[in-house]
């Protein structure tokens, strides 16, 4: 089953979808329930990048209402920046406070390791330590990945260190196997303004919806044709159904849609800003925040660099040398780089201007 509610309450709509949909065959009252939004970076939920602290909300009230008593929110912000500014500044410190529930940063969390389909993977215990998994991502784009919705909000549950070692062994299957080793739930995706470019946000596009669904694989597969991809086109989602994480969404999936009035006039499409930006790129095993730095550069630059020259990022760079730019610390080789972890986007813009 999959549940579409439409409009700008977002409260309300998410509650209505929960109450719409089949949650209640797998929910106990009982259950210690887990919370993880996706709060990649601090900043506004109208930027396109994180969850609507309201719709975290509209999760916690239909909890309340069913007889939860045990919640907790769980978050790991992306490398580089600060999961506990992100809550204050995502409006999730007050969430906190009003309905007395805990914010944990994964950051400083325990870890497990645990072993799936040939991989040793550093899984934060809060994560595990639950009954029930709600996921709350934000449907957008992604610039490595093209989609991230469901699956991959999942690697805001592992160590920053772990992190850095998914995009050296390849990001999409190690995002797959981690999804195979955290059991989502329950899903619930803010579609209201998601980036269709970057997943730090700057591009939102107004979509004004809340998708419910239990099988991660399903809800992200049908979020993928939603901004334009056929399933198979996102890597990760691919491998999650090869090995048996969830199904793709199918003409069998019962849909049920509320408050159809409200569909946005905008209908969801991606830009193909990213992948115009590829084939000037040498990438070996970066990380997002350092790529989606330099995807931002290009589209301020519109795309204009030197004639015959790619630009090399990725982690794949350290301890060698170069003579074309190298971007991030781990090119620091290179006899033009722009320093950082992740490095700043108006940094690289600078350096190339004058290049």
């Amino acid at each position: 089953m999959l549940v579409i509610n439409y409009g700008r309450e977002i409260t309300k709509n998410t509650y209505d979808a929960l109450a719409a949909s089949d949650i209640k065959e797998y929910l106990n009252a009982n259950f210690s329930v887990s919370l993880k939004p996706n709060l990649v970076v601090p900043g506004p939920a109208s930027n396109g990048a994180v969850t609507h602290p309201e719709v975290t909300e509209g999760v916690i009230q239909f909890l309340k209402d069913f007889g939860v008593k045990k919640i907790k929110i769980i978050e790991s912000s992306w490398i580089g920046d600060s999961t506990k500014r992100a809550f204050k500044y995502c409006g999730y410190e007050e969430i906190g406070k009003k309905y007395d529930i805990p914010l944990i940063d994964l950051k400083s969390d325990s870890y497990t390791t645990l072993k799936h389909s040939g991989y040793d993977i550093k899984v934060c215990d809060e994560a595990l330590n639950t009954d029930f998994l709600i996921n709350l991502p934000v449907l957008k784009a992604h610039c490595q990945t093209r989609l991230t919705c469901n699956l991959k909000n999942l690697k805001g549950c592992i160590p920053d260190n772990e992190k850095r070692r998914f995009h050296t062994l390849g990001i999409h299957k190690p995002v797959a196997v981690l999804n195979a080793l955290i059991k989502t739930s329950y899903c619930v995706v803010d579609g209201i303004c998601g980036d269709l470019t970057f997943e730090e946000g700057g591009t939102p596009v107004e979509s004004n919806r809340i998708i419910v669904g239990r099988d991660p694989v399903m809800v992200d597969s049908y979020c993928a044709e939603l901004i334009g991809y056929h399933p198979d086109d996102i890597e990760h989602l691919k491998h999650a159904k090869k090995i048996g994480v969830g199904n793709y969404f199918s003409d069998n999936v019962k849909v049920i849609e509320l408050n159809t009035d409200n569909k946005s006039v905008m209908d969801m499409h991606r830009t193909n800003t990213a992948d115009r930006y590829r084939n000037m790129i040498n990438e070996d095993a970066a990380c997002s925040a350092c790529y989606s730095s330099l995807i931002y550069a290009l589209h301020r630059l519109g795309g204009r660099v030197k004639s015959g020259e790619k630009i090399s990022i990725g982690q794949g760079f350290k301890g060698k040398a170069g003579d074309g730019i190298g971007i991030g610390v781990c090119t620091q080789g290179f006899s033009k780089c722009v320093q950082g972890c992740p490095p700043k986007a108006t940094e690289i813009v600078k350096l190339m201007k004058n290049w």
